[in-house]
């Protein structure tokens, strides 16, 4: 199977250790290197995402993270609102998986969505005079 067990002797754990520790490799394609990748790609493996990117809305979350991160807008993000659209309804359909947050956070949540709308809406205003 998987696991192994080993038994440790009292004896065993009164003589030092002889492991010895591997100075990290900074060209291991498997060391954590954080959310951006020395390339400027998404790490879409960082712990830092809490798993959101695998998972049954995984695709719509890196498609909405991913138009977030490379915005240029003046308001970063304001031309994301589909996809995060599109991520948040994805989300909806797995209230065990993405457990939705208690009145006042889902209050913030709305407003945040209302102020990206307004983003978007104000956006297309000025892209029509």
């Amino acid at each position: 199977g998987k696991d192994r067990i080993i038994f440790a002797t009292k004896e065993d754990h009164e003589t030092p250790s002889s492991a010895e520790l591997v100075a990290d490799d900074p060209d291991d394609p498997y060391e954590e290197q954080g959310l951006i990748l020395p390339n400027g790609d998404i790490n879409w493996n960082c712990p830092c995402l809490g798993g959101m990117a695998s998972g049954p809305c995984g695709e719509q979350f890196k498609s909405a993270f991913s138009c977030f991160h490379y915005s240029t807008e003046e308001i970063k993000g304001s031309d994301c609102v589909d996809q995060f659209r599109a991520m948040q309804e994805c989300m909806q359909k797995y209230p065990d998986l993405y457990p939705q947050e208690d009145e006042n956070d889902e209050k913030s949540s709305k407003d945040l969505e209302a102020a990206s709308m307004e983003a978007s809406a104000a956006k297309e205003e000025k892209a029509s005079s």
